[in-house]
C-alpha cells in the first residue's frame, strides 16, 4: 500500500523535467546517445557513473550508466538491477525510455523527491539503453518510416543477439530428471569463441555484478514476458505449451507489476494479439532458445523479464511522449521490486563474512548464492518459508522466515564449522548438454 501511495504522490508532485511538448522528444543515434547520458552525469555526478562493458562488432562502447548513493561501489545488502535496451537494433522504443528515465532520475533526485532519492540511495541501478548500437545505426539510417520488421535487428554480423547465448535451457531440463544443479550452470566449452562480442559483454558483466532483478526492454508486440523462453516439450500440433520456472509465481507477479502500471498493457488487446492482464510465458507464446531472460536465470541470480513496449518497432519522434508518460510509473515501480523478498548476511561463528553460501527455499527448486562478501538477496511472494544457508566447510543452518508485502526482511545466519568427518563439498554432476536439441529459428519480437 505505501509503494502504490508513493506512486500516486509521485503524480501529484509535479514530476520536474518533464517536456513541455513532443519537441524535447527524439531519436538518438549513437553520439546523440553518449551526449545524453554525460548530461546526466554532469548534472548529477555524486550519485552516477558511466562505464563501458565492452564495445560492439563495429567497436561502439556498450555504455552503462549507473545510479548509487556510492557510484561504482557494492554496498551491503544493497541489491544491483538492471534495465536492458535495444538489444534488437530495429527495436528502438526501449533505447528511448531508458535515456528518458535516466533523466528523469536525475532531474528528479535533484528536485528533492523522495521516492526517488530513496530508491537511489537503497540501490544500485544500471541502465544499458543500447546494446546493439550497430544494428541501431543500419536501422535509424532506414528511419521510422521505412524501417522494415528485420533491418538492423542483428549486430553488425546480422546475429539476432537474442538468439545468441549459450543454451543453459536444454542442460537444466536434463538435471531437473537427474537431480543436477538447479543453478548457476556451467557454461560450454570455449563458450567465449561461439558469442558475439555484445553477448561476451554482458555475460563478462553479469559475471563482473550480483544482479538480482532486471528487464530487458524490446519491440513489436505489448507484452510482458517470463521465463521460460525455451519449451521443455515439442510443439503439438502447432501449439506452443507453458514451460514454468521454480518461480513461475514471481515472475507471473512481477511482470503483471509492469504491465498493470503501465497505461494500456494489463488491457490485454494490443497490436491485434491477445495476453490476459497483458503478461506471457514466453514458451506459452513461442519457444526460443539461447534467449537473454533464461540464461540471466540459469546462469546468475538475476530474474529478468522481458517488456515488449511497442506495436511499432521504431515508432515516430512525435509518438514518443506519450509512450514515456505510458510507461514512467512502471520503469519505477518495476525497480522497487527489488527490494522485495528476504535478504541478509551469511557469518561464521566468529562473525566473519562466509562468501559465495548457497541459499534455499523448501519447495522452491531454485537456489542463489550470496555475493563475496557474504550477503545474499532472494525474491519472494509474501508468505513463510524455510530456508537454508550452505557453504563448503560449514554446517548448514535452516530458519523459518515470513515474508511481508512490503521492503525485504532481514534474515541472517550464522555457520558453524563441521567436524572434519562432515567436511563434505556438495558435488553436482558437470556433465555437459547432452545434446544440441536444434530448432527452427523463430523471428519474433522477442
Amino acid at each position: 500500500m505505501q509503494r502504490w501511495l508513493g506512486a500516486v504522490l509521485l503524480g501529484l508532485m509535479g514530476l520536474t523535467g518533464l517536456p513541455a511538448s513532443g519537441s524535447d522528444f527524439q531519436h538518438h543515434r549513437y553520439e546523440d546517445m553518449v551526449r545524453a547520458l554525460f548530461a546526466v552525469q554532469r548534472q548529477c555526478p555524486y550519485v552516477t557513473r558511466i562505464y563501458s562493458v565492452g564495445r560492439s562488432v563495429e567497436g561502439r562502447h556498450l555504455y552503462v550508466l549507473e545510479f548509487s548513493d556510492h557510484p561504482g561501489v557494492h554496498e551491503a545488502l544493497e541489491p544491483e538491477f538492471k534495465y536492458v535496451g535495444n538489444m534488437h537494433g530495429n527495436e528502438v522504443l526501449g533505447r528511448e525510455l531508458l535515456i528518458k528515465f535516466s533523466e528523469f532520475l536525475c532531474e528528479e533526485y535533484r528536485a528533492g523527491n523522495q521516492r526517488i532519492t530513496r530508491l537511489i540511495h537503497d540501490t544500485r541501478i544500471h541502465i544499458l539503453p543500447s546494446m546493439n548500437p550497430d544494428g541501431y545505426e543500419v536501422a535509424a539510417r532506414q528511419g521510422p518510416e521505412l524501417n522494415g520488421y528485420l533491418v538492423g535487428r542483428g549486430n553488425a554480423r546480422d546475429v539476432d543477439l537474442n538468439r545468441n547465448f549459450p543454451d543453459l535451457n536444454a542442460l537444466m531440463y536434463y538435471y531437473e530428471k537427474n537431480k543436477g544443479r538447479n543453478h548457476h550452470l556451467p557454461l560450454p566449452d570455449n563458450w567465449e569463441q561461439q558469442v558475439e562480442p555484445e553477448t561476451l559483454a554482458v555475460i563478462k558483466w553479469m559475471q563482473s555484478y550480483n544482479f538480482v532483478l532486471s528487464a530487458n526492454l524490446h519491440g513489436g508486440a505489448v507484452v510482458a514476458n517470463y521465463p521460460f523462453d525455451k519449451s521443455r516439450d515439442a510443439r503439438v500440433r502447432g501449439r506452443s505449451t507453458h514451460s514454468a520456472t521454480p518461480d513461475d509465481r514471481l515472475f507471473r507477479q512481477l511482470a503483471r507489476t509492469y504491465s498493470y502500471a503501465h497505461s494500456w498493457m494489463h488491457k490485454a488487446w494490443n497490436c491485434g494479439d491477445f495476453f490476459e492482464e497483458g503478461i506471457t510465458n514466453g514458451a506459452g507464446w513461442y519457444s526460443l532458445s539461447k534467449g537473454m531472460q533464461d540464461f540471466n536465470y540459469l546462469y546468475t541470480n538475476c530474474f529478468e523479464i522481458t517488456l515488449e513496449l511497442s506495436c511499432d518497432k521504431f515508432p515516430p519522434a512525435s509518438a514518443l511522449p506519450r509512450e514515456w508518460l505510458g510507461n514512467r510509473e512502471a520503469l519505477v515501480l518495476y525497480l522497487e521490486q527489488v527490494h522485495h523478498g528476504i535478504k541478509g548476511m551469511v557469518y561464521d561463528e566468529n562473525n566473519n563474512p562466509v562468501g559465495k553460501a548457497e541459499i534455499s527455499v523448501a519447495g522452491i527448486n531454485h537456489d542463489v548464492t550470496g555475493g563475496v562478501e557474504g550477503d545474499y538477496f532472494r525474491l519472494l511472494l509474501p508468505g513463510t518459508y524455510t530456508v537454508t544457508a550452505s557453504a563448503p566447510g560449514y554446517l548448514p543452518s535452516t530458519s523459518t522466515v515470513t515474508v511481508g508485502p512490503a521492503e525485504a526482511t532481514r534474515l541472517d545466519f550464522y555457520l558453524k564449522t563441521a567436524p572434519k568427518q562432515h567436511l563434505k563439498v556438495k558435488h553436482h554432476s558437470g556433465k555437459r548438454n547432452p545434446s544440441s536439441l536444434k530448432a527452427p529459428l523463430k523471428l519474433g519480437p522477442r
